[in-house]
């Protein structure tokens, strides 16, 4: 007989991990993993890597859940290599060889390698490839393509921020190119590499992806789930930063013990701020992330608020700091 399974007693936690994602998980895989290794209660992660992708995968606990859109909506760098003259049903290498094509010394001259860079760089258009997740009437895009069906996508406008293309040198005998792409929501990067090898004139599929940045969260302050599993768990709650590290580019209000408390129950509040979309709201005694809020004629407006429960909890995981004050209703 098997042993029972032990249960895992779930607690509050809040804070964001970037985590360095491993090949082969989906994004969910990593996150439940790393909701099993803090027994965490509420967790989100903030929009999918592929399993063949590996790279820069924040992941958002208690308080931090409420502002992870604004990483699903933020600008992203990738590193990719594209094998060329070859193109697969999936774009990538797990995908089968639809054609295959001779790849020419004029196709990687630097000259017509800026040019395929210049095409692709700004406001383009996009057609989201068969396996992907997107929806049509109810049902994933990558359950018909593995049906052998396709289905018409509409094309999609994107925003290429910054595209380098430069020759990859891999060891391979198959010619492929390193594509390092700082990129709008939305944006496959596989249909990227599909779509500049079919501009060098050859084809292409991608055979590596990395993300290593999101909205400004990079691959070098991320922690691997192998040394995650390798701590003891004081030193795996230390790997949490505070909610507000998904916040950077916010402006950034404090408010007195009295605005505070009335902030927090909803009210706005009066002050000589400059109009600002992004408004990250902190308490001042003790220092606490209330919230995000807007300014608008000079009034500070609640757009998403933390529980008195989820401040009070977060303070108490700080040594010596007390919720008293801005919790307190005037």
């Amino acid at each position: 007989m098997n042993a029972p399974r032990t249960r895992v007693q779930r607690r509050p936690v809040h804070g964001v991990l970037l985590l360095d994602k491993p090949l082969g998980f989906s994004s969910n895989d990593a996150l439940q993993k790393v909701k099993w290794l803090l027994r965490a209660e509420k967790a989100g992660h903030t929009g999918t890597l592929d399993p063949l992708a590996t790279g820069v995968l924040p992941l958002c606990f208690g308080a931090a859940t409420k502002f992870s859109q604004l990483q699903l909506d933020a600008p992203k760098t990738y590193e990719a290599i594209a094998r060329l003259g070859v193109t697969t049903t999936t774009g990538d290498a797990e995908g089968q060889v639809l054609r295959e094509c001779a790849v020419t010394a004029d196709m990687l001259t630097p000259e017509r390698l800026a040019q395929v860079q210049q095409q692709f760089t700004g406001a383009i258009r996009q057609v989201p490839p068969m396996y992907s997740a997107l929806k049509k009437d109810g049902k994933a895009l990558y359950e018909y393509a593995r049906a052998g069906v396709e289905v018409e996508r509409a094309a999609r406008d994107i925003q290429i921020y910054q595209l380098n293309v430069a020759p990859a040198l891999t060891g391979q005998a198959q010619p492929a190119i390193k594509i390092i792409v700082t990129c709008s929501k939305g944006t496959y990067i596989r249909t990227l590499g599909e779509d500049i090898g079919a501009a060098l004139g050859c084809g292409a599929h991608l055979t590596f992806l990395r993300r290593i940045d999101t909205g400004g969260l990079g691959i070098d302050r991320c922690v691997t789930l192998a040394d995650l599993e390798a701590m003891d768990e004081a030193q795996r709650l230390a790997c949490l930063q505070p909610p507000e590290a998904l916040l950077a580019d916010h402006l950034h209000v404090t408010l007195g013990t009295e605005d505070a408390a009335r902030f927090l129950s909803g009210v706005r509040r009066r002050g000589a701020w400059p109009d600002a979309k992004a408004v990250a709201v902190f308490g001042q005694s003790p220092r606490a992330l209330l919230g995000v809020a807007h300014v608008a004629a000079g009034e500070l407006i609640p757009d998403r608020l933390l529980s008195p429960l989820e401040i009070q909890q977060i303070l108490q995981s700080q040594p010596g700091a007390s919720a008293a004050g801005i919790l307190e209703t005037p």
